[in-house]
Order: C-alpha cells, then structure tokens, then sequence
C-alpha cells in the first residue's frame, strides 16, 4: 500500500474505537434513553442519522448500506416524534463525552493532544460525494477535549465508510451480500446477519448470488476469489479514505499514533471482539 493508504488503515484502527463508545458504552447508550429514545436501535439510528436531519428510511438505508430496509423503516420516520433531530444530536454528544471522560480518565494530556491533531484533519476532509461526513464535518466544533476528539473522529470514521460504501456500489454488491461475503472470509454471521436485519432466506438469496459470482463456495466460506474480491474492496476503501492524512506529515502521523493508540485500547474495553463493525481488537 502507499504511505497515505497504510495510515488511513492504521488510523481507522485506531479512530474507530474512539467513535463506538456512542454505540456500545453504557454512559453514551443511557444519554440517548433519557432522550426517550429507548432500545438499542432507536438510539443508534437516531443519532447516528441525526447530522442529516428529519430523513425517512430511504436516504438512511442507502447511506448506512449494510441494514435492511425492513429494519430502517422500522425506527425511521418513528424515532423523530420520540427525539427530533437536534435533541438526538445533543444525547449522542452527551452521552459520547460522558463515555469518553470515564474511560478515557487519566489521559487528558493525550486528549488534548489526539483533537489537535484530528480536528483539522476533519475540518479540512473533502467530503464531495461523502454524505455522511460532510452531515457531521458541518455541525459546530465543541469547545470540550473528549467531545472535540469524538467529533473529529466521527468525520474522519463516516468519511472512511462513505469511501467504502462507494467501493461496495462499484463492485456491484448489495447490503445482504457484503455482509455474506464478509461472513465467509473471517466474521461470524452472527454478529452480521441478525445485527443488520436480513431475513434467513435474504441472506440464503444472496449466498446464492455471490456463489454465481464464484466468490463464495456452497458452505457459505470464501473461495479464492472470494478472498481476492474481499482484499481489493478493502484497498479500494483505503485509497478513498487516504487523502484527509496526505495532509500530515511523517513526524505527525507518527505522533498520532503514540497519542491515539492507549486512547484506542481505552475505548475497546467498552466494545466487543469479534463485532458488526469487522474493528480488530487493539494490539496489546
């Protein structure tokens, strides 16, 4: 991989932990409860659709890509007269600085450190073509350290897979059949099929389909071409998330690193290995 490509990789390993306390924390996941938004799902797609605004299921499924339809329209609009966007937004940022204060505790120089670096990164991403990130590179800045972490962190993460959904459209494959595909190659389907809503028979279908493909082999495991298939989405979703870091140089990337990596081992202990996010446990 170029230099610009390993780091995206590298980063994304580290950044991603950063974001997910929103999702699995309990501090972040009690926020969006007091919003009344209650149940796992209602928080996590409203908050997470909520830099978008009052959408529907339509634009959310498209945008998130993995889930399906079924499963989205079964808590958009209905999540909005629960929490409007706004107060979805203001429980997803309180709810991720309550998280990230208590485990992140200690490691304030760190902090600190990590958002200087980041924030810019985010701020200056191009996000033409990149729904999600140019939804949250638009909402203001906080002032708070954790709070201005997560929110450079969340830009960067949703540019990374705004990148990725647009290599999974380019090799021509849908939200059940990435998932299958993946599946085959190292995730349980476990932490796949159920997490992002597709029927049994919808994910048998697009087994099917991926095995026309020859990508997959009648077990349901990856074939070779699978495997090559599988590999090159992953570089191509590293070249899209590589030019925000062109604009670090060695000496900062490498600083990064050091100030990111126990902010990411911090953060992992609030998520679970093996996950739906395909994030490898920190090293260490």
């Amino acid at each position: 991989m170029a230099e610009a490509e390993h780091t995206a990789r590298a980063l994304w390993n580290l950044i991603e932990p950063v974001h997910a306390v929103t999702y699995f924390a309990p501090r972040a996941r009690a926020a969006f409860e007091e919003a009344g938004l209650r149940g796992f799902w209602r928080g996590y797609f409203a908050g997470r659709a909520a830099p978008l605004g009052e959408v529907g299921p339509g634009p959310v499924t498209a945008a998130f890509f993995g889930f399906a339809p079924a499963m989205v329209a079964r808590a958009l609009p209905g999540v909005w007269a629960m929490a409007a966007p706004g107060r979805a937004l203001e429980a997803r940022r309180a709810g991720a600085g309550a998280a990230l204060e208590h485990l992140l505790s200690g490691y304030g120089r760190q902090v600190e450190e990590a958002a200087g670096l980041l924030v810019p990164v985010a701020r200056e991403a191009d996000c033409a073509g990149r729904v999600l990130a140019a939804a949250n590179q638009a909402l203001p800045v906080p002032r708070n350290a954790v709070d201005r972490l997560w929110h450079a962190a969340t830009v960067l993460r949703e540019h990374r897979g705004d990148g990725h959904v647009a290599a999974l459209v380019a090799a021509g494959l849908d939200g059940c059949e990435v998932l299958a595909l993946r599946a085959g190659v190292d995730l349980p389907r476990a932490e796949l099929q159920p997490h992002r809503g597709w029927s049994d028979e919808q994910w048998q279908a697009a087994r099917h389909r991926l095995a026309d493909r020859g990508w997959l082999a009648g077990d349901g495991t990856a074939t070779a071409d699978g495997r090559r298939a599988h590999r090159a989405l992953e570089e191509a979703t590293d070249r899209a998330a590589a030019r925000p870091w062109r604009a670090l140089d060695a000496v900062a990337v490498d600083r990064l690193r050091r100030e990111l990596t126990p902010l990411a081992r911090a953060c992992a202990t609030a998520l679970r290995f093996p996950n739906p996010m395909g994030l490898p446990a920190p090293a260490g």
